[in-house]
Parts: structure tokens; C-alpha cells; sequence
């Protein structure tokens, strides 16, 4: 695929990483960045890389954002927010806009890639093999709900415009904040997690490996109207994180608190009113407990590996120990 690539949340933990990677491979970039985004940014400047400006709701601005691109990796989205109105406008609405703006200004445009998540799809009920992208979706929060609504938008476009959906689960690299939090604690000597630690199972997918799925699956024909799950192989337990963490951190034993479900949506009520009243999205709430208490955020890859050709390559253990040393290099850890 030739010609300039447009990228949104290039920002973003996932998003920058990929403007590096496409830059590596030679690949004209577009970002695609918000009128209010911070003027210094790390694209700025940057051989074979264009900064545009445009608001979500702004048809005229998104229009010269997408004119002359070939493709356009739509990674904008937001995890948290007060309520359903408001990962509407985070996840629903943008696709909506970028693709009507795109089939009125560039009709041409080769391919739009939706990088959605296992939450639209929802938990799986075990942990092997996972949720296929034949399933049907069953989202148990109102992100999940709304990155699936996100999928649909895409699809209806679908007949104009080449749409390929990919789905990750769980990213965690250098760059990524959530899974630091769980590091934090092992670091302490202690591990808070909530739901049955020994239960819960997980699909997980470096980012690098992420990205290298995305790649593939934007430029395989095979892949127009379809819908794909990015993963490792196999689903980790915690366990595996913590022995894969132990010989970086260097801790000895490690105090397990598994939180029970009851406490856990208690704890979601109490931030979630406290977001209500203060307006901004809270850390948790009673939507979020009941991602968080889930067994079996476990997903099957099967279909990108014999569609694309697609196998995460980097093992749990040199995944973790490259993220933890890149944390102790930036002084997060």
C-alpha cells in the first residue's frame, strides 16, 4: 500500500508507537490531532510526518484531514468517561464522522482499520479457546458496549469504503500506563487484584506484536470486511505475570489480595457518585467492577493466523522484562 497513511490518537501509547513503526518502513504519515492538543508534540517535525488539525465534529476540517490519504488507522478513543453519552462521543461518533467525511472527499480511499478491543466481543466463558470473531458480541460494560457500536458504524461503510476490524485484548509495552499500577504494587512487595486471582485468565498481545498484526491486517486483501483478534497464542494467569516480573523487580514473597466481587462494585458505587458529582471519569465505578471482576478476558487469534499469517512473536517473559526495564530507564518504576 502506497501513499500517505493517516493515523488518529497518534498520541496515545498505541498510536505513537505505530507512527514510529510506519516511519521506520519508509511510510508517508498524516496525524490527525485535536484543534486543543498541545502544540509540542513528538511528531512535530519529523521527517515523513504531517500534523493536521481537526475536531470530531468539524466535517470540513476532518475532510482536508483525510483528502489524498491512501489508508487510515483510527486508534482515537477513550477508555474512561462519566457516562454512556460520553464514550459515544469518544468511540462512536469519530468513526462515524472520519468515514462520511472520507466517502465524500477521498471516495478512493483504499483502506479504513478500526482498531476496536475484546471488549466489544465481551468475557469469554472459559478459558479455552476463547471468544472467536464468529460469536456473537456480548460487551459487559458501557466501553465495550460503545467500541462495538464504534464496529458497526464502520460496517455500515462498508460498502463504499474497504473496512477491517482488529480487536486486541489486554496491551501492555513501553509506553503503557495501566498494567504499571500492578508493577507498582509487586515492586511494594504486594498484589491487590480484583475477582478470583486464581481464576481469572487473560489474553494479552505486546504492543509491538500489536502493531505488526494491525500492519498486516491493513494491507491483506483477505482482511477487507473483516474482523480479527490480535492476541498471544494463549491466555496468561497471574501467576505467569508475577513469576515473569520476579527476576526484574527482584521481590521475594508477595502478599495476594484478591478483592471479593461485593467489595469490589461497593467500591465502584462510591467513585462512581463521586465522578457523577464531580463530573470527571473515575478510576472505577459499577460499569468498570464489572469488567474488572470477569474470569476469562480471553480471546481466540486463530482466524489472523491463518487469514494473515499472524503470530505474536514476543514471549510473556521477554515482553514484561523489556516493558519493566523500560520503566526503569524513564524513572517510572
Amino acid at each position: 500500500m502506497e501513499g500517505v497513511i493517516l493515523v488518529t490518537g497518534s498520541t496515545g501509547f498505541i498510536g505513537s508507537r505505530t507512527v514510529d513503526a510506519l516511519v521506520r518502513q519508509g511510510v508517508k504519515v498524516r496525524v490527525l490531532l485535536r484543534p486543543e492538543s498541545a502544540p509540542a508534540l513528538p511528531d512535530s517535525g519529523r521527517p515523513g510526518v504531517e500534523e493536521c488539525r481537526a475536531g470530531y465534529r468539524d466535517a470540513d476540517a476532518l475532510g482536508r484531514a483525510v483528502t489524498g490519504v491512501s489508508a487510515i488507522i483510527h486508534l482515537a478513543g477513550v477508555t474512561k468517561a462519566v457516562d454512556e453519552v460520553g464514550f459515544f462521543d469518544g468511540n462512536v461518533l469519530p468513526v462515524e464522522n472520519i468515514l462520511k467525511a472520507a466517502r465524500q472527499h477521498n471516495p478512493g480511499l483504499e483502506r479504513f482499520l478500526l482498531v476496536s478491543s475484546l471488549a466489544a466481543a465481551g468475557p469469554a466463558s472459559s478459558s479455552y479457546p476463547g471468544v472467536r470473531e464468529s460469536d456473537m458480541p456480548n460487551p459487559v460494560s458501557a466501553y465495550g458496549r460503545s467500541k462495538l457500536l464504534g464496529e458497526e458504524a464502520a460496517l455500515r461503510h462498508a460498502g463504499n469504503i474497504p473496512v477491517t476490524i482488529v480487536r486486541p485484548p489486554a496491551v501492555y509495552g513501553p509506553g503503557d500506563r495501566d498494567i504499571l499500577e500492578f508493577f507498582g504494587m509487586m515492586k511494594k512487595g504486594y498484589l491487590v487484584s480484583p475477582g478470583s486471582c486464581k481464576r481469572q485468565r487473560f489474553s494479552m498481545v505486546h504492543v509491538d506484536d500489536l502493531i505488526e498484526g494491525m500492519l498486516l491486517a491493513l494491507r491483506s486483501e483477505v482482511a477487507v470486511g473483516g474482523t480479527y483478534f490480535i492476541s498471544a497464542p494463549r491466555a496468561y494467569g497471574w501467576e505467569e505475570i508475577i513469576a515473569a516480573a520476579r527476576p526484574v523487580l527482584g521481590f521475594g514473597r508477595l502478599l495476594r489480595i484478591s478483592l471479593p466481587e461485593p467489595v469490589v462494585f461497593g467500591l465502584g458505587a462510591v467513585f462512581g457518585a463521586a465522578a457523577g458529582l464531580t463530573g470527571k471519569p473515575a478510576l472505577i465505578n459499577r460499569d468498570k467492577a464489572n469488567e474488572l471482576v470477569q474470569d476469562y478476558w480471553v480471546c481466540c487469534a486463530e482466524k489472523a493466523d491463518s487469514e494473515l499469517g499472524f503470530v505474536a512473536r514476543t514471549t510473556l517473559t521477554e515482553g514484561i522484562a523489556m516493558t519493566l526495564q523500560w520503566y526503569q530507564r524513564k524513572g517510572w518504576l
